[in-house]
């Protein structure tokens, strides 16, 4: 089995609450996303996170809006819907009740 492989599988699982989280403090454009996520060291590539921004927005979990670029095309701006922000605060806990229980077994000293 191959680390690389597990650890990917690990960033996927979690990169939709990040996704989500990036946006909980007002709109981001992709490659403002796609630049947090990579300063976290969140190797994400724009073939990952396009895919799952459409299904964040299908889910109605977001909206966006267009606006001109003085250089280039236009760009897409996200943001949370209120369904989205209700969803974010589901995962919140959800994420802390996890990190609680994984942070329990993986620091378990004596074995039974």
């Amino acid at each position: 089995m191959k680390i690389e492989n597990t650890k990917a599988q690990m960033r996927k699982g979690v990169l939709e609450y990040c996704i989500l989280s990036i946006l909980k403090d007002g709109e981001a454009y992709t490659g403002d996303i796609l630049d947090t996520l990579k300063d976290a060291k969140m190797l994400v590539v724009e073939g990952t996170i396009y895919p799952l921004l459409t299904r964040l927005k299908n889910a109605g979990l977001l909206a966006y809006r267009w606006e001109e670029s003085t250089s280039g095309p236009p760009r897409k701006y996200y943001e949370l819907t209120e369904t989205g922000n209700l969803f974010l605060n589901e995962l919140t806990t959800t994420w802390s009740e996890l990190q609680q229980a994984v942070n329990k077994v993986t620091s378990t000293t004596s074995k039974k």
